[in-house]
């Protein structure tokens, strides 16, 4: 198997470091870093820029390298919309907007919001989310066509649960599947390479009658964002082992 580049394996190496380190401890120059490890100051700074863009790093024009602080994990279990989410880490959020359009539904589309037309169509609205213009995540809404209004709202600084609110659709309940996918072609988006590991959040939320309201996939990148999830252990059946 070939070897990862050598500003790779240091990157590794000081994301290692940074686990043991504390909000706002100086990270060491890039000089320092290019003697300890026998490399061009170029190369080290490469290493230095991937940390920066996961967000785990922040340089001060004059006065050096710090260690950021991680955001707070988000409970699974918790409807948050993302620029709350955001705020709350203290940070500034933003959408750049990939698509806005009524389409025609995928069969998942169709079934999850119970959508029983012939050619059912949806509103598609696809955004990469963003933290202090570090890219989150890739998100990939759908809604049912009566909410085609949705298009004409400001979708890259407005918030969408707000929208649905003033439309008389109030975002009630919802439930989520996780699972673990390649960046693929969402990689350029999220400015991390094709094979990079993604958290990929698939959600549904009703409205307060019970009523299919929003199908997401959501496409995070695991170094930048968590999820925090609560659960029950269940005693074993009465003459089973563990």
């Amino acid at each position: 198997m070939a070897k990862a580049p050598l500003y790779v394996r240091i990157e590794r190496e000081l994301r290692t470091r940074l686990t043991r380190a504390r909000p706002g401890d100086a990270v060491p120059a890039e000089s320092a870093l290019a003697e300890e490890f026998g490399v061009a100051r170029m190369t080290v700074r490469a290493a230095l820029n991937a940390l920066e863009a996961d967000g785990l790093i922040e340089r001060i024009q004059g006065r050096g390298t710090f260690v950021r602080q991680r955001p707070q994990p988000r409970a699974a279990g918790t409807l948050m919309s993302f620029q709350e989410q955001v705020r709350a880490w203290g940070r500034t959020p933003a959408s750049l907007l990939v698509e806005g359009e009524v389409r025609a539904a995928s069969a998942a589309e169709a079934a999850a919001l119970h959508l029983t037309a012939a050619a059912p169509r949806v509103v598609s609205i696809v955004r990469v989310r963003l933290a202090d213009d570090v890219p989150l995540a890739v998100e990939y809404a759908c809604f049912p066509p009566h909410l085609s209004d949705l298009l004409d709202l400001d979708l890259e600084t407005g918030s969408l649960h707000r929208a649905l609110h003033q439309m008389g659709s109030h975002p009630t309940l919802g439930s989520s599947t996780l699972t673990a996918q390649r960046a693929g072609a969402d990689g350029e988006r999220l400015h991390v390479p094709a094979d990079e590991p993604l958290l990929v959040e698939t959600r549904l939320i009703v409205d307060q009658h019970s009523a299919p309201l929003e199908f997401s996939v959501s496409r995070y990148v695991g170094a930048r964002y968590d999820l925090q999830v609560t659960f029950d252990v269940q005693p074993p059946r009465t003459g089973e082992t563990r």
